[in-house]
């Protein structure tokens, strides 16, 4: 798939989680209990595949990139086990931390979020400039 097309499947899927996120303040409890177990299974499943890919392709990708998943992989690991552990508190006052502080990791889940975008764009641009100059250097060899 071409680059320019897993961008435009990024927007569409950021654009999906807005409208959930802003429809997710009209549903009952239970319902949003269903959707939030739904949404951590998918991002475990996403982060199962993305782990698996990066593997398969170790020898081709930079170590940054493989230090930089593995660190996200123990984050999230970190982050959900602090929800579990929230979850588990009745106390109005610790449910009332547990949900400040829920938004803060979700603030700082589309602060990273942001920030892999940036990188993306970056990522994007420069292998389209390494193509040009690859084609540019072969042009060159094949006038020579």
């Amino acid at each position: 798939m071409a680059l320019s097309d897993q961008l435009s499947q990024l927007a569409a899927r950021a654009k999906e989680l807005e409208t959930r996120a802003a429809a997710a303040k009209t549903k009952q409890k239970s319902e949003l209990e269903q959707d939030v177990k739904d949404a951590r299974d998918s991002a475990q499943a996403q982060a199962d595949s993305l782990r698996k890919h990066a593997e398969e392709r170790k020898d081709k990708l930079s170590a940054w990139w493989d230090k930089l998943q593995q660190e996200w992989n123990a984050q999230m690991a970190s982050i959900r086990r602090a929800f579990d552990k929230d979850k588990s508190e009745h106390d109005a006052d610790k449910a009332q931390r547990a949900a400040e502080s829920a938004d803060e990791d979700a603030e700082f889940a589309i602060e990273y979020a942001s920030a892999a975008i940036e990188e993306a764009e970056y990522a994007v641009l420069d292998a389209e400039l390494a193509h040009k100059q690859a084609d540019e250097l072969v042009g060159s060899n094949a006038s020579s």
